[in-house]
């Protein structure tokens, strides 16, 4: 079995001063991908026993970022899209191992009145294309933050939200079109009507102990790895960030 963990930690520093290490050492992982670290390169001198890192850092300062830790050394290395207008963000770090591709991805968030909704859209584009080249070569494996929760049942409050950022019908519409180019939601897949299964939750008004959330982390693996997922889990119980970690079990 391999294990892979995506969490996005909303700055890193802070999150290891909350417990990022002791908390996700114990999961086991073969593979942590993590978002938002918020930094710069030599900023942090963080080593996870048995752990090799990658990173992916945006050019604005304590801003955006994506890096993976993994115990099995990748083939290849891959930072971003390869696009300039996409790369300057660190919105994506990707490994390649012998079988399979690990995209780890930030996506921008459309901001309020859906402001950066049009770049959002073309990123999207860009980001299925990207993922659609590489599962020409071998299954992908994509996981994080990705700024929407796909249908009603992925937020507590759908009907007050139609149109926010992160649940426009745009953002949703882009989502289904991933799904649609030949990839699988793991989380809906093993537990389709799971209500109340959430990866973030707002600051205010007490949202996550009142578990008033969304569900906008995800792993999406490609259709023919679907019969190989074991298990796909969501950790609330994990604090240190707005975000919990996910997780997504792979038979070998």
């Amino acid at each position: 079995m391999t294990r892979y963990i995506s969490w996005n930690v909303n700055g890193l520093r802070a999150a290891e001063k909350k417990g990022f290490s002791d908390s996700v050492l114990p999961l086991n992982a073969d593979c942590i991908c993590i978002q938002e670290t918020k930094l710069q390169g030599g900023q942090i001198d963080l080593q996870l026993p048995g752990y090799e890192s990658y990173w992916s850092y945006a050019e604005k300062k304590g801003y955006s970022g994506t890096a993976i830790f993994t115990r099995r050394e990748p083939v290849s290395v891959r930072y971003n899209l390869g696009i300039p207008e996409h790369d300057t963000e660190g919105r994506a770090v990707t490994l390649e191992f012998d079988d399979h591709f690990l995209v780890c991805v930030y996506t921008p968030n459309a901001q309020d009145g859906l402001r950066r909704l049009d770049y959002r859209m073309a990123w999207e584009d860009a980001f299925r294309d990207y993922l659609l080249k590489l599962d020409t070569q071998k299954s992908v494996i994509a996981c994080g933050d990705m700024n929407v929760a796909h249908e009603e049942i992925d937020l507590k409050n759908p009907k007050t939200n139609i149109g926010n950022p992160g649940f426009s019908y745009e953002e949703r519409g882009k989502f289904t079109e991933l799904l649609e180019a030949g990839f699988t939601d793991s989380f809906r897949w093993l537990y389709p009507e799971r209500e109340n299964a959430y990866s973030w939750w707002s600051y205010r008004a007490a949202a996550r102990e009142r578990n008033v959330g969304w569900r906008i982390d995800y792993f999406i693996v490609s259709n023919r790895l679907r019969e190989k997922i074991k298990e796909a889990f969501i950790l609330p119980e994990i604090m240190g960030s707005d975000h919990c970690p996910i997780g997504l079990d792979l038979t070998e």
